[in-house]
């Protein structure tokens, strides 16, 4: 029989914390090598893509609306074509440069609002298609000659929770820096009690990378997830950098085992001052195997507001990291 103490820790996940002087926590950097993130991000950036980027959350791509943006100096517009099938192509109708994201969608077609060429999703009168893939959660699009890999059918996803069984919500902000300062940013797992700590408190990181293979590839961590007060949350974490954009978060042990938080990093384009700008689209996909998870999962469109709050606050912070991260080394001062 469980004994009543276990019980109540299974019934509730919440741990009361130590009070924390921020100061007084033990310092990082010294554990914060700048060559085991260099060494990290250079592993990352030399692993394929297929040419696939991340556009967008999936249910922001609705039935009967056109959606736009820039991804890496290309215009791009998605929308629903029939059956819901995601379709996307360049984002200029080719008569007299249009931007068709502000056009309509009627029966499955997207409508220019000038002069009412119409796009199946095929080429037409020198419109040109991008293939697109919606993976549940995401909206992606392949742009090859922006890429320049090998192209792939589809975009290499890590593992996930089962569909059906978790609550996913995606959160999106923007800042002047490249992609790669974004995977910096999450490849120092060390700033999170210091940077953070409105949402973080105890971080530890008990495992680096070694650069021996995929399997032993991440930064593992033992953090607890500030909830109210001193009610925190306890687990244990796994960073890895499945590509050149993207650091994905599976959680191993604790509260919401199985959950993963996937940050892409979507290059733009240049801002009118000649600075790159990039989107971090992340993606939380919560899980939980407490029978009362089904609820939670209900109750999405009312829980996802707050999961995206708390995710834009944490990248208030990180986007500034990284744009001082991209400003040191535009100016060549950066230490790394």
């Amino acid at each position: 029989m469980t004994p009543p103490a276990r019980r109540s820790r299974r019934r509730i996940p919440l741990r009361r914390a130590r009070p924390v002087d921020w100061a007084a926590q033990p310092p990082t950097w010294r554990d914060a090598a700048p060559g085991i993130i260099a060494a990290a991000l250079k592993r990352a950036k030399a692993r394929p893509t297929g040419n696939w980027y991340v556009l967008g959350a999936a249910r922001d791509v609705r039935p009967g609306r056109p959606f736009g943006r820039s991804v890496a100096g290309t215009d791009v517009v998605a929308w629903r074509g029939p059956g819901g099938r995601l379709l996307a192509g360049a984002g200029a109708c080719p008569h007299l440069g249009a931007p068709l994201r502000q056009s309509r969608v009627s029966c499955g077609r997207l409508v220019c609002h000038w002069h009412g060429m119409a796009f199946d999703g095929t080429a037409t009168g020198g419109w040109e298609p991008y293939p697109a893939h919606d993976d549940g959660v995401l909206a992606w699009v392949r742009l090859d000659a922006a890429g320049g890999e090998r192209p792939l059918d589809e975009p290499l996803l890590t593992a996930r929770p089962a569909p059906g069984t978790f609550l996913d919500a995606v959160t999106v902000a923007e800042g002047n820096c490249d992609p790669e300062d974004v995977v910096a940013n999450r490849l120092d797992p060390w700033h999170g009690s210091w940077f953070h700590p409105y949402s973080f408190t105890g971080l530890t990181v008990l495992e680096t990378p070694d650069g021996g293979g995929s399997a032993a590839d991440r930064f593992l961590v033992e953090v607890s997830f500030k909830v109210t007060g001193r009610a925190v949350v306890p687990v244990r974490a796994a960073f890895t950098a499945p590509g050149p954009r993207t650091v994905v978060m599976h959680i191993l042990e604790g509260e919401g085992a199985g959950s993963v938080v996937e940050t892409h990093a979507t290059p733009l384009g240049n801002d009118t001052g000649g600075r790159p700008r990039t989107a971090v689209i992340e993606a939380v996909m919560a899980t939980s195997d407490r029978p009362g998870f089904a609820l939670a999962r209900s109750a999405a469109p009312a829980l996802r507001p707050l999961i995206r709050g708390a995710a834009a606050r944490l990248w208030r912070d990180d986007l500034a990291y990284a744009e001082r991260r991209w400003e040191l080394r535009d100016a060549g001062r950066f230490p790394g």
